[in-house]
């Protein structure tokens, strides 16, 4: 049940038609069957709604494009009327119900919503047969996040919203089922199977998750398993058999992991992200799989969402940044616990690179994106994304963290006491579990958390509103207060290479992927004038980046192949463009590639881009300028 003060304080989302401020949902149930052939979900979803509001006769609801079929009580017995019209904000629609009788403060109401999915749903991909690995079943999986729930049930659209859910989904045997959510069993009968779920943790909407394949398991530990088609399980299995390691680490930064099972599912290469923190089943990319683990930081990242965001949500899209700066802060504090310190500051190291990209690109006529708190905009939150909130966010939190320890050194104080930093994360995702938050929430908590005064003179060097609302990089160079330890063979051989001195073969000789990769997204940062095709070239015959299996080595490859025009190797950039659908490296290279050879980027995508996900389908039409 929603803790009642939460429900007090909750106002409108301007992305979500749902009038929340008058009604919340406390219980959701799905009941849906999959039909592969016309790529639909069918069924009905189920809520238990609670007023906050006397004499209340309406429940708007957020939908995009579903089939809204009839809406009844419980037991079937009773009809209630609707109305569906365009969202004020353009985003989908918004089903509005007139109750049959009003509802006051408190009261609650159960209601049935039928409805139909459309085939286009855009929080919905259905594969074909072809583009799975098997080649022999269809797959289908979801992708939610920000507010692509709504294009497959009706919702409360708004991760101002937190319920539990349970659901009974059947599919054609022989696919499984699975869910952001406890299984609990399956019941086959004749050619269909159904299988049912429990989510007793409140989550968002966007953390409804669905997928249905052939798939098959392997137990990594007693509540970690790895599930991916047949095909690729050993490789997967293999891959990821440190997740155990990093959840323990999880829970020796923050408190017991919550949601009892953490089970990755690899996806088929479509995935349009690196991961997707659906609770007790993280999704993930294919592109993950490079047979030394060196990718797997990303199971790092999701694991830390179990606490920021899963279990602490930013209150709107708005405060983006309180679920992934905080959760690349604890990202990197995993790291830093399994491998030593200064692994952990070479990873904020290495992601000052993509915050240099995001800013760039958004010039200034996106400046308003490159905020920690973005304005209050009923945009689409896909237009807003980048890695500001992550990079920027965990640089505000490090020199948070910065200058607390420095001033607990300076009393004589242990900065991993009771007043450490890491005590004060701690401190905020306990007392804010199961709700959804603000930044200024977690002002307010830091603030009390440093209450003493002794903290003063810290407190007066943090400008909230210059961190919050400046555009761009950072108001404080926190890039320069990383220990670049690990980062000086990799800069020194950047150097070796723009200023021409001689280059051995073995100049790369047992460097780790992290490395490689920091090498060449430093190469990048160069002044393009620096960069040649020569040098490209014999960068290919000297480390043959081109015959690396590692996605994050051959996509930095392909941004160095475009950016020296080196038109010879335009096929390793098109062999990834077509191979998956990630945009991590998707939008990049179609960008680059659009600066430097316009009709090819426009005819490779019309080429791939059916294979894609809807979300980056769309995203990568907006970078290409096609509708």
């Amino acid at each position: 049940m929603a803790d009642p003060q939460v429900m007090k304080k909750t106002i409108r989302d301007s992305t979500s038609s749902a009038n929340i401020d008058q009604v919340v949902a406390e219980h959701l149930h799905l009941q849906l069957s999959v039909d592969f052939d016309k790529k639909q979900l069918c069924g009905y979803a189920q809520y238990i709604f609670r007023s906050k509001m006397d004499g209340l006769t309406t429940v708007s609801l957020d939908i995009n494009g579903l089939q809204v079929e009839t809406v009844l009580n419980v037991s079937g017995t009773e009809v209630y009327n609707f109305i569906v019209e365009d969202a004020q904000n353009g985003l989908g629609q918004c089903l509005t119900i007139v109750l049959n009788e009003s509802v006051n403060m408190g009261e609650s109401v159960v209601l049935r919503i039928q409805y139909v999915t459309s085939p286009d749903a855009s929080g919905l991909q259905w594969l074909p047969p072809q583009q799975t690995e098997g080649k022999k079943y269809p797959y289908l999986f979801s992708q939610f996040q920000a507010i692509h729930c709504r294009s497959a049930l009706p919702c409360q659209d708004t991760p101002a919203v937190k319920i539990p859910y349970s659901a009974s989904i059947t599919v054609p045997k022989p696919l499984a089922a699975m869910m952001s959510a406890l299984a609990r069993k399956s019941a086959p009968s004749d050619d269909r199977i159904v299988y049912t779920f429990e989510q007793p943790v409140p989550i968002p909407s966007y953390l409804i998750a669905i997928v249905v394949g052939n798939l098959e398991s392997r137990e990594i530990s007693a509540r970690c398993r790895v599930y991916c088609e047949p095909e690729k399980i050993d490789a997967c299995e293999k891959e990821f058999s440190n997740t155990e390691k990093y959840l323990q680490a999880a829970e020796s930064i923050t408190f017991p992991y919550v949601w009892e099972r953490y089970d990755l599912l690899v996806l088929p290469s479509s995935f349009p992200y690196g991961g997707m923190e659906n609770p007790c089943l993280t999704f993930v990319t294919p592109t993950l799989i490079a047979g030394d683990q060196s990718n797997t930081n990303v199971v790092a990242h999701e694991i830390a969402h179990s606490w920021s965001g899963n279990l602490v949500t930013n209150s709107s899209w708005r405060h983006f940044w309180l679920n992934e700066g905080f959760t690349v802060f604890l990202e990197r504090k995993i790291i830093g616990r399994l491998h030593g310190e200064p692994h952990r500051q070479f990873a904020h190291l290495r992601g000052h690179k993509a915050l240099t990209d995001s800013i760039e690109r958004y010039g200034e006529g996106g400046a308003q994106f490159t905020k920690l708190l973005l304005d209050d905009s009923s945009e689409d939150p896909d237009i807003a994304f980048s890695s500001v909130p992550y990079e920027k966010g965990s640089q505000f939190l490090f020199f948070l963290e910065h200058t607390i320890t420095n001033t607990l050194r300076a009393a004589g104080k242990d900065p991993d006491g009771e007043l450490g930093f890491e005590c004060c994360v701690r401190a905020w995702f306990a007392a804010h579990e199961r709700t959804s938050v603000t930044t200024s929430d977690f002002r307010s908590h830091f603030e009390r958390f440093y209450s003493d005064p002794c903290f003063e003179q810290a407190k007066d060097k943090v400008d909230w509103d210059l961190w919050l609302n400046s555009t761009g990089f950072p108001p404080v160079d926190v890039h320069s207060m990383f220990d670049d330890t690990l980062a000086k063979r990799a800069k020194a051989l950047v150097s070796d290479w723009v200023e021409g001195r001689p280059v051995e073969s073995n100049s790369m000789d047992g460097w780790t992927t992290v490395e490689v990769t920091y090498f060449l997204d430093n190469l990048l940062l160069e002044d393009s004038a620096k960069l040649s095709m020569d040098l490209t070239k014999k960068m290919a015959e000297l480390y043959h980046f081109d015959k690396s299996s590692n996605y994050e080595i051959r996509f930095r490859w392909a941004c160095l192949v475009l950016v020296t025009k080196l038109e010879d190797h335009y096929d390793d950039v098109i062999a990834i463009l077509g191979s998956q659908g990630r945009m991590k490296f998707l939008r990049p290279l179609y960008r680059e590639l659009f600066q430097v050879d316009k009709d090819l980027a426009l005819s490779t995508f019309v080429a791939h881009n059916s294979k894609y996900h809807n979300i980056a389908r769309k995203m990568v039409g907006v970078d290409l300028g096609v509708e």
